[in-house]
């Protein structure tokens, strides 16, 4: 359907952007790339064939970065950003409104959106808050939404289209690991910053363990807040890394 013609783990990524598609101004596009140059060639995708993850009783598809940016490139998908508010303006997929998870808060741009469009959620996490944000859009009736299975570090990585006001800065990855009760196995651990709009999530193993996946190029003075269903701690990022969590 073309409806337009402290303890960081893992290696430091550069954010990159693409010419042409720069914009610092954080503007709030709807949900469409920009035209390429040269459109690819229509190839055909079963959709049936994706992995589904399980969000709020709700079966949402996993939709992987090559076909996402397929249909991004012909214009056959809109995309949405479903993390906080901070987040999207230092960088986003170029054309991606905010549309924070789970319920899109207010004014969300999806709403003028018809529930027939072919539409594609993304978080860093990497699917844990689109998934939240494509479940929440499946419910209200939205017919065709997937969640970017490989979230929006493997856009990054691959030098799509970015938008942003911090699109050329170096990003440490963190990984936060922690403990719960095994009973609340399959539910939602989040991860908020309390002096900015960022946020994270990981859901809890079968074992009770978790890991939050945080991409983060800002001060590592800053605190956050982990809220698991048997307990809450905060801490700089290195002191959050630094053992495992528990209640």
């Amino acid at each position: 359907m073309n409806r337009r013609q402290f303890l960081a783990v893992g290696s430091t990524a550069a954010v990159t952007s693409v010419a042409g598609c720069l914009s610092g101004d954080g503007g709030q596009g709807d949900g469409y790339g920009p035209k390429p140059e040269s459109e690819p060639e229509e190839r055909s995708i079963d959709t049936s064939t994706y992995q589904t993850k399980a969000y709020d009783g709700i079966e949402v598809p996993l939709a992987p970065i090559e076909d996402v940016f397929y249909w991004y490139q012909r214009q056959e998908a809109r995309v949405a950003d479903a993390r906080k508010s901070n987040q999207y303006e230092n960088a986003h997929i170029a054309g991606a409104p905010l549309s924070p998870a789970p319920d899109g808060g207010s004014d969300d741009p999806i709403a003028d959106w018809s529930t027939d469009d072919r539409i594609v959620t993304y978080c860093g996490c990497p699917h844990h808050l689109s998934g939240l944000r494509a479940a929440s859009l499946i419910d209200n009736g939205y017919e065709e939404v997937y969640a970017l299975d490989d979230g929006f570090q493997a856009w990054i990585n691959s030098g799509y289209p970015l938008e942003g006001s911090e699109v050329s800065e170096d990003r440490a990855t963190y990984h936060i690991q922690g403990q719960s009760d095994a009973a609340y196995a399959g539910e939602m651990v989040m991860l908020e910053q309390l002096d900015a709009e960022r946020a994270e999530a990981a859901p809890i193993a079968e074992d009770g363990s978790y890991t939050l996946q945080l991409h983060y190029a800002g001060s590592t003075d800053s605190r956050f807040r982990v809220e698991a269903p048997d307990y809450t701690t905060e801490g700089t990022l290195a002191e959050l890394t630094s053992n495992t969590l528990t209640a």
